[in-house]
């Protein structure tokens, strides 16, 4: 049975209990809900993988409460170093070469020699990860590649009897994952775009006197040996057939709008009628949720700008309306 409860002193103790007997967490982030368990404890990392059904190769983010916490388990870079002071505590995710005496289980690592790191904004998951007192792997909480969980009943719903304890923090601020930015060599990669754009990222790079150009990821869209989470082509997918870039809904199509493009219904469906890009990652993983409740056999997208926070946005759509393996 799956404990929902909300945020407070006696639940976090209640999770810390749980992550330290090998248990499986939801919490909030400031990105979307992870589902934690021991960094350290290999048995509690498989439970991850199973409760999500999530294929092993894929790797983890490992979450801790500190800057100095990150770099004790992976290799400080000068790029590391840059963005970790500009954007930590904060959702972008740094992946390092492991260190050697990094206790953090192999599994997380898909046994790959490099981690991903975070350490998240979200006060009361501060508050749970200073509790614990380790660093707690955490990947979205839900089903392998369906639609990502921005509020607790989205886990719930997914993950109801697979896991121990649902933390419930309301909605989530920003409703896309962490950006992914390889830095272990003379050049940032971004392996996923997320809550921190490609230009802040050049900005704080050229003003540590670092190279500015953002490399290209190792075939972005290989299913085979991902490097980072969030590279599988096919990837927070709704039930629904998605078709993208759409002014103009077929018959058999409910359309959600962005900007001046009004979406389906008497209050039409739209990720943001101002033509915001935060508003529209904030809702973007919520709608889809409710569009799925519908049972609806297509959805379509209206264009979403490529700018900013739409780089992020076009990726998750375009892995949610890739062809799924079954």
């Amino acid at each position: 049975m799956t404990e929902l409860l909300p945020l407070s002193n006696q639940s976090i103790a209640n999770a810390t209990s749980i992550l330290h007997a090998g248990g499986l967490v939801a919490f909030p982030t400031e990105t979307v809900y992870g589902l934690g368990a021991d960094a350290c404890n290999a048995n509690a990392v498989a439970s991850i993988f199973a409760a999500k059904k999530r294929p092993k190769f894929n790797p983890l983010i490992s979450h801790v409460a500190t800057v100095d916490a990150a770099f004790a388990l992976g290799r400080k870079t000068p790029i590391a170093a840059a963005l970790a002071a500009a954007f930590w505590p904060g959702p972008i995710t740094l992946v390092l070469t492991r260190d050697e005496h990094c206790p953090i289980a192999r599994l997380t690592t898909a046994g790959l020699n490099k981690i991903a790191l975070r350490v998240p904004a979200h006060a009361e998951t501060q508050r749970l990860l200073t509790t614990f007192g380790g660093p707690v792997a955490a990947p979205s909480a839900n089903r392998s590649g369906k639609i990502s969980p921005s509020r607790a009943t989205h886990v719930m719903q997914s993950l109801a009897g697979r896991i121990d304890l649902i933390l419930d923090g309301g909605a989530c601020e920003s409703g896309v994952e962490s950006t992914i930015v390889d830095c272990t060599g003379t050049q940032a990669i971004i392996l996923r775009p997320g809550g921190v754009i490609r230009d802040e990222i050049i900005h704080v790079l050229a003003a540590a006197n670092l190279d500015p150009n953002i490399g290209n990821p190792p075939a972005p869209d290989s299913d085979s040996t991902p490097v980072s989470p969030g590279q599988l082509s096919s990837h927070y997918a709704p039930n629904a057939a998605l078709r993208l870039n759409v002014e103009t809904a077929a018959n058999d199509e409910i359309l959600v709008g962005f900007g001046s493009i009004a979406g389906s219904g008497d209050q039409p469906l739209s990720l943001s009628t101002k033509g915001d890009l935060s508003e529209a990652a904030a809702k973007l993983f919520d709608l889809l949720h409710k569009l799925d409740a519908m049972k609806l056999p297509k959805i379509a997208i209206a264009p979403i700008p490529r700018t900013g926070l739409g780089e992020a946005i076009n990726d998750r759509l375009r892995r949610a309306a890739a062809p799924r393996q079954l």
